[in-house]
């Protein structure tokens, strides 16, 4: 059974690629994926990686994490399951149209 891996303090230039490339070293590597800021398209520094076993899984954190990488100290652990988020209000960014205001 595959395991998800969360990997932070990545480098802001890493490619995933490279991200797979490093973790194949601790075993099968089913995906490598780094996410990118939606403004701005440059990387947040942190991605996740999917081992193709609980076993690689393990290798790799205790190959990877406080480990430097590129010159960062990587931050490796399992995934936890995304957290459910309230419901963003507005999605205008606080502006109210400039209308008239009421007081």
């Amino acid at each position: 059974m595959a395991t998800k891996l969360y990997v932070g303090g990545l480098p802001y230039s890493t490619q995933e690629d490279a991200l797979k490339e490093l973790f194949a070293q601790a075993g099968s590597v089913t995906s490598a994926v780094i996410i990118m800021d939606k403004m701005s398209g440059r990387s947040k520094g942190f991605g996740f990686v999917e081992m193709d076993s609980a076993d690689a899984a393990a290798k790799a954190i205790s190959m990877f994490n406080d480990q430097e990488f590129e010159g960062r100290k990587l931050t490796v652990n399992e995934a936890r399951p995304m957290e459910a988020r309230p419901p963003r209000s507005g999605g205008n960014g606080g502006y109210n149209g400039g209308g008239r205001r009421e007081y």
